[in-house]
């Protein structure tokens, strides 16, 4: 979350052309880190919260990627806190990847780490 908060307040500042290019990449990479990992979380096997950790590792990749793209491009100075932000995230998404890949079998079929406070979960759906 950390991540998002930081990314928006960089990419305010962006040029205005860059509205719909880099500044949305950006954004976009950075809310689908903390959105992949927590529906993940509300899955029903460790399978499935392990695909979805490996897309959230994807966009923090990504983020990364575009970050060194926008200061190539003179858009913002070079940040050793950010890089020191994606570091960490990236060691504790690698070490949560790592833990739940090497549990025994009979424990990754277990429910899902986050259920749902809604009671009924079609009664939302139209």
């Amino acid at each position: 979350m950390s991540l998002v908060e930081w990314t928006y307040r960089i990419t305010s500042p962006f040029p205005a052309d860059e509205r719909f290019g880099l500044t949305t990449q950006l954004r976009r990479a950075a809310v689908s880190i903390p959105s992949n990992i927590a529906e993940g979380a509300a899955r029903r096997s460790r399978q499935e919260y392990l695909r979805f950790l490996s897309i959230a590792r994807g966009s923090l990749a990504e983020l990364d990627t575009q970050l060194q793209i926008a200061q190539r491009l003179q858009y913002m100075d070079s940040d050793p806190q950010i890089y020191d932000l994606l570091n960490r995230t990236f060691a504790r998404l690698n070490a949560l990847i790592r833990s739940l890949d090497s549990e025994p079998r009979h424990v990754r079929e277990m429910p899902a780490l986050y259920e749902s406070p809604i009671s009924n979960p079609e009664s939302h759906a139209r």
